[in-house]
């Protein structure tokens, strides 16, 4: 479920930069399947907790699953988001090069892997990395908001307006994206040691 919902981020992007209707299409019809992931995923916690009752670390790892499902199943109605917005941005010339938006892509789909990875290893170190990187997407993200806002600004016609707007909504989706990596790494963080990231220095 992790790599099909940092693909779908990655081919939701893609499917901008490369100006490629049918892939940002895959990107929705594709939402259904990690749907149903989280789903079936849901049913096995629900299962182990009923039958099973684990108690302390097993207890930890069940509701730290649950708490990931979410999140993944979330970022990939962010997919959603920016392929929905490809199919309306490629529909003519773009205002700009893209840069920020495909690094903000990659810093984000790296943050989802390398959650799951500090999650699947048990790696402390790495889910504290992944935690505080969060803080490069949203400054990436303010200054694409920025970037947009002068082109607006400057322009006033519907149309460059327009995509500026869907260039912003594009920019927060992946915001938010770096958001639930971040939390999917907190959820490793707290299945491995009991505690908490957040009120500790990076």
């Amino acid at each position: 479920m992790g790599e099909a919902t940092a693909l779908a981020v990655e081919n939701a992007v893609a499917s901008l930069v490369d100006r490629d209707d049918g892939r940002a299409r895959t990107v929705i019809d594709g939402d259904d399947v990690i749907d149903a992931m989280e789903v079936e995923i849901e049913q096995i916690c629900l299962r182990s907790l009923a039958l099973r009752q684990p108690v302390r670390e097993d207890l930890r790892f069940v509701f730290s699953v649950l708490k990931i499902i979410t999140d993944m199943e979330r970022t990939a109605d962010q997919a959603v988001n920016i392929a929905k917005r490809a199919l309306d941005l490629n529909s003519a010339p773009l205002l700009k090069p893209l840069i920020d938006i495909p690094r903000m892509a990659t810093g984000a789909v790296a943050m989802i892997r390398d959650a799951l990875r500090a999650f699947g290893d048990e790696d402390v170190a790495l889910a504290r990395d992944v935690f505080f990187r969060d803080d490069v997407i949203d400054d990436l993200n303010r200054q694409v908001f920025s970037e947009l806002l002068e082109i607006m600004a400057r322009s006033g016609a519907v149309g460059s307006v327009g995509q500026a707007a869907d260039l912003i909504l594009v920019a927060r989706s992946l915001e938010r994206v770096g958001d639930h990596a971040s939390n999917i790494a907190e959820r490793a963080y707290f299945m491995i040691t009991g505690d908490r990231i957040k009120g500790t220095s990076p």
